[in-house]
């Protein structure tokens, strides 16, 4: 339904995408231009839906769940290979028995559908249209992963006892009761937390596993420049290989938590962990990972959706804020 949508709400680009279209540049010039499908901001959930592939395989690269936390590069998932793949789908099951094809999908590691909204868009590709973004792959991947396996090793008590022994200082956010049991954290508290947890846990946890976050922590930083060099990106591919030459403490600690019943917990760090090893790929090919950040659109959704929905009388929702919306542009 999703890629139906979307196909049909971007028809005007991928036209211009094939024939041009007459536009003004900053200096009001005419120029014919052409508009590629560059780039589409999203997290790995929604990336994985748009490359037509399934939870367990990596929307990037040709790796499956058995790959995932692998100290190398894998295939990129190119356009070629996923159309091939959807083919050989159709060939042993028709797409109306819905039962057989998605069986059939499983076993090629797709999510069933059948005609994605980038096919009919020219020069466009997954592996190079989905990006990594900083806000949900590198801030939320810390405290999805980082965190819970510190909260894991140190304890929950402990845990909580030292952050509530933290001057806050100026900008930054206190935690006074903790974060084992924080809800709804926002950007702003992964920022945060990312800047405390190596001070917290030091001392506490083993040597190697302290060495594994505080590889991670890097990478998130080293990342996150504006600009790269030769260097900068050598840098970034031996920080992440510090990381995956410790693992060991840090994936018995996600091991625990699947036995103690968190499953889906253990099969998100090994995509995330396998996303990061195309973050210097990425960024090669289309600039810093910086650039793409769904900051400005979760903002937007703060001030179009979450504003108007608390001044709501909590019934009707979607008539009351198309109608406070309407107030506001008025």
């Amino acid at each position: 339904l999703i890629h139906q949508a979307l196909s049909r709400v971007l028809v005007p680009l991928k036209t211009a995408a094939c024939v041009r279209i007459m536009m003004n540049n900053p200096v009001s010039n005419l120029r014919y231009c052409y508009t590629p499908l560059a780039a589409y901001i999203t997290d790995t959930s929604e990336q994985s839906l748009l490359a037509c592939t399934n939870p367990k395989s990596s929307p990037f690269m040709t790796a499956i769940s058995e790959d995932f936390g692998n100290p190398f590069l894998h295939d990129l998932c190119t356009r070629s290979h996923t159309l091939a793949a959807i083919c050989k789908a159709l060939a042993k099951s028709s797409a109306q028995d819905y039962k057989a094809f998605l069986k059939a999908c499983k076993t090629l590691h797709l999510n069933g559908v059948v005609e994605p909204c980038w096919l009919d868009w020219p020069l466009s590709c997954p592996s190079q249209f989905l990006h990594v973004e900083t806000l949900h792959h590198f801030h939320c991947f810390s405290w999805d992963q980082d965190v819970k396996w510190c909260i894991e090793v140190v304890t929950p008590l402990e845990i909580d006892f030292c952050f509530s022994l933290l001057q806050t200082m100026v900008g930054y956010c206190g935690f006074e009761d903790g974060i084992s049991k924080l809800k709804q954290v926002t950007g702003r508290d992964h920022c945060a937390i990312q800047c405390y947890i190596i001070g917290i846990i030091s001392g506490a946890v083993p040597c190697q596993f302290l060495i594994a976050v505080h590889a991670l922590v890097d990478f998130c930083y080293l990342a996150q420049a504006p600009i790269f060099t030769d260097h900068s990106l050598d840098r970034l591919t031996n920080t992440l290989q510090l990381f995956h030459d410790n693992k060991d403490t840090v994936m018995q600690a996600a091991k625990q938590m699947w036995l103690c019943g968190a499953q889906r917990h253990f099969v998100r760090v090994r995509v995330s962990l396998l996303m990061l090893q195309s973050v210097v790929s990425n960024i090669q090919c289309s600039g810093p990972v910086i650039q793409w950040s769904a900051d400005a659109t979760k903002h937007a959704h703060v001030q179009e959706v979450k504003v108007p929905a608390q001044l709501s009388n909590n019934r009707n929702y979607y008539d009351q804020i198309t109608h406070y919306l309407d107030c506001s542009d008025k």
